[in-house]
C-alpha cells in the first residue's frame, strides 16, 4: 500500500476571495496535456511515454516548449493550449536535456552529450533549423545556454553523481568556443542538504544523488543558478538555487532549498526544470514529473507559478493544487497573494470503482486512487470496456480529467502513430439511467493523454462512467479518472497542536506528530526557515497523524504549523 503524502509549496487557501476567477485566463491541470512520445525501447517489455528536462523560451508573441526525446517541440500563445511541431531538421532532436537560447535574432538549440548546435529565425517551421559551427569540445551533460543583459553568453552543464555543476563563457562568433577555463559552480553536499539525498524519502544516505539540469535566471542584478537533485526516478526530485553576483559565481545556496518540490499528490516530482518570464513579466517554472513504473524515464511535464523576492534573494515555485484545475492569468499577478487554484475538490479520490473487466494487478480501484504509479486496465482494448465510479453522494462536477495509461500498447517512437482515444463520459443518479456529458467518441486524431475538460455547466451525478468507443491496440486503461467540483460538504480548517522531533542521529530528518481531528479528511503540515516569518512549503497527509521526512537542512532550524481539513 503506497503511503499517500502530498507536498506543495505555499499556503492552502480555499476562500473565494483568495481564488482567481476563471474569466481571467484558461484553466489547466498538471501534468501538461501533450502528445507525449513513446520510448525508443520497451520498458520491461511494456510501452511507456516520456518527456523531461523541459525549457520554455518566448519567441515573438508565442512560447516554445522543448523537452527530451520528443521528436519536435510545442508552441503556445497562452501556456495552456499547445501545438506540436515536428522538427526533422534538428538532427539531435531525440537526445536528452535540450537547451534553447535566443541570441541576435536566432533561436539556438543544443542537446545533452552532443556538441552540435542548430538555429532558426522561424521556429514555427520545424524544417527551418540549420546546423552551425560548434567549436565547444568539452564533454557536457544537461547543457544550458544563457545570454546576459550585456550580450555575453554562457554555457552551464552537469549531470553526475560525483562531478559538479560547471560553467564557462563562450564566444558565439567563434563557434561557441570557451573563453577561459570551466568554473566549478555547485558541488554535491548530501551531508548538509537532505533534499539532495536520493530515495523516495531521501533515505539512501550511503551515496550521492544526481545533481543535474542547470538553468539560469537573473533578477535585480543577482544571478540565480538552478539545479536538480537527487534523481528523476524519485518523487523527491526537485530544483534548488544558488545565488551569486556574477554569471560564474561564486554562488551561495538558498537556505530554503529546494524551491521547486512536489513529492506527492496525484503525480509527484518537480525537478530538472526551467524558470522563465511570460509576456506579462510573471515568472513560471516548467519541470519534470515522474511516473517511473514501466521505465525509469517514464515522465511527464508540469507548470508552476513562481515568486522571486529580490530583497531576501529567495525563490519558490507554488506547486500546491497544480494537479488540480488552476488558472493561467493573462495579466500580471502575485501567486503569494492570491492562489491560482479554482478551489475544486477531487471527487473521485474516495470513490468505489468497478469495471467491465480488469487485468491482474490493475484492478478497478486503481483508476480512482489518485496515484499515478498505479492504474486500472481492462482485459482488452475493445469498444465497450468501461470504468465506473460511485462517488457516494450526488456531487456537482465542474471538470473531468481522464489520464490514459496506454497499458499493453505496442508502440515505440519515432515511427509510432499518435495514440488516439475515442470515448464518452456519462453520469447517473442511480447507476441505471445514464446521460452523456463528455463526448469524445468522434476523436480520430488528437493524442490527449491528460486532457482537462472544463464543463460548460456543472453536472449533478453520483455515478460516473467512462466508456471506450473504438477498438484500440493494447488495453483500455487509466491512471485515474479524476473529477473536480463540489460534494456539498463544508471544508474544515482548524489549527492543530503538534510536536516536532528532530532525529539526533541525522538532523536532516524531522518527524511532526499531531492528534487526530474528528471528521478531518486530511492534514496540512507547513514549514519554513525559523524566524523568517514565511512557511513556504507544505505537505498534505491524507490519513496518518505524523510526517517523517529527510529533506531538511542539517544546520537549519524550522518553524512548523499543522492544520486539519
Amino acid at each position: 500500500m503506497m503511503k499517500r503524502i502530498i507536498i506543495a509549496g505555499g499556503m492552502l487557501v480555499f476562500a473565494v476571495s483568495h481564488l482567481w476567477s476563471a474569466s481571467r485566463g484558461p484553466i489547466v491541470a498538471n501534468p501538461i496535456n501533450l502528445n507525449y512520445k513513446f520510448g525508443l525501447t520497451e520498458g520491461d517489455g511494456k510501452p511507456w511515454r516520456e518527456a523531461a528536462d523541459p525549457v520554455i523560451e518566448m519567441w515573438g508573441d508565442d512560447y516554445y516548449l522543448f523537452a527530451s526525446k520528443s521528436s519536435g517541440y510545442w508552441r503556445s500563445h497562452n501556456l495552456a493550449d499547445w501545438e506540436y511541431i515536428a522538427a526533422p531538421s534538428i538532427e539531435t532532436i531525440n537526445e536528452y536535456a535540450p537547451t534553447v537560447c535566443a541570441i541576435d535574432g536566432y533561436l539556438y538549440y543544443m542537446a545533452s552529450d552532443v556538441n552540435r548546435i542548430f538555429r532558426t529565425a522561424t521556429p514555427a517551421d520545424g524544417t527551418s533549423w540549420s546546423e552551425v559551427e560548434c567549436r565547444f569540445k568539452i564533454g557536457q551533460h544537461d547543457p544550458c545556454l544563457w545570454q546576459d543583459d550585456d550580450k555575453r553568453v554562457y554555457l552551464y552543464w552537469g549531470c553526475y553523481d560525483k562531478d559538479p555543476i560547471c560553467g564557462v563563457e563562450v564566444d558565439v562568433t567563434n563557434g561557441f568556443s570557451p573563453i577561459g577555463a570551466p568554473v566549478v559552480l555547485i558541488d554535491h553536499n548530501i551531508d548538509s542538504y537532505g533534499w539532495e539525498v536520493p530515495g523516495e524519502n531521501n533515505d539512501e544516505t550511503f551515496h550521492n544523488g544526481w545533481n543535474e539540469g542547470p538553468a539560469m535566471i537573473k533578477h535585480d542584478g543577482k544571478y540565480y543558478l538552478q539545479y536538480a537533485a537527487p534523481g528523476t526516478q524519485f518523487r523527491t526530485y526537485g530544483d534548488g538555487i544558488y545565488v551569486g553576483d556574477s554569471p560564474l559565481g561564486p554562488f551561495q545556496a538558498m537556505e530554503g532549498n529546494p524551491f521547486s518540490f512536489k513529492p506527492g499528490g496525484f503525480i509527484g516530482g518537480a525537478g530538472h526544470g526551467h524558470t522563465f518570464r511570460d509576456r506579462y513579466g510573471n515568472l513560471w517554472h516548467v519541470a519534470t514529473m515522474k511516473i517511473s513504473e514501466r521505465h525509469m524515464f517514464e515522465r511527464r511535464l508540469a507548470l508552476f507559478p513562481v515568486e522571486l523576492d529580490g530583497k531576501s534573494q529567495t525563490m519558490r515555485a507554488f506547486t500546491e493544487w497544480t494537479d488540480y484545475p488552476f488558472v493561467i492569468p493573462q495579466q500580471s499577478f502575485n501567486p503569494s497573494r492570491k492562489s491560482l487554484s479554482c478551489g475544486y475538490r477531487q471527487l473521485a479520490s474516495k470513490a468505489v470503482a468497478k469495471a467491465s473487466s480488469s487485468t491482474f494487478g490493475h484492478d478497478a480501484s486503481y483508476g480512482a486512487d489518485d496515484i499515478v504509479e498505479t492504474w486500472w486496465a481492462a482485459e482488452s482494448g475493445r469498444k465497450g470496456e468501461w470504468l465506473e465510479l460511485d462517488l457516494g453522494r450526488q456531487c456537482s462536477i465542474e471538470a473531468v480529467q481522464p489520464n490514459f495509461a496506454d497499458d499493453g500498447v505496442p508502440l515505440m517512437r519515432p515511427a509510432a502513430s499518435p495514440m488516439v482515444y475515442a470515448y464518452h463520459i456519462e453520469g447517473s443518479d442511480d447507476g441505471i439511467t445514464w446521460t452523456t456529458f463528455v463526448d469524445r467518441s468522434g476523436n480520430t486524431e488528437d493524442d490527449m493523454p491528460h486532457e482537462l475538460i472544463m464543463l460548460d455547466k456543472p453536472v449533478k451525478a453520483r455515478y460516473v462512467r467512462i466508456v471506450n468507443d473504438r477498438d484500440i491496440e493494447g488495453r483500455f486503461s487509466l491512471f485515474d479518472l479524476r473529477l473536480f467540483g463540489s460534494d456539498g460538504k463544508k471544508v474544515l480548517d482548524r489549527k492543530v497542536k503538534h510536536t516536532v522531533l528532530r532525529n539526533p542521529d541525522d538532523r536532516r530528518r524531522i518527524t511532526v506528530r499531531w492528534d487526530a481531528v474528528p471528521h478531518a479528511e486530511r492534514y496540512i503540515v507547513r514549514w519554513g526557515i525559523a524566524g523568517s516569518g514565511v512557511l513556504n512549503n507544505s505537505a498534505e497527509v491524507a490519513s496518518d497523524t505524523e510526517l517523517e521526512a529527510g529533506w531538511y537542512n542539517r544546520d537549519s532550524d524550522y518553524d512548523f504549523e499543522v492544520r486539519a481539513y
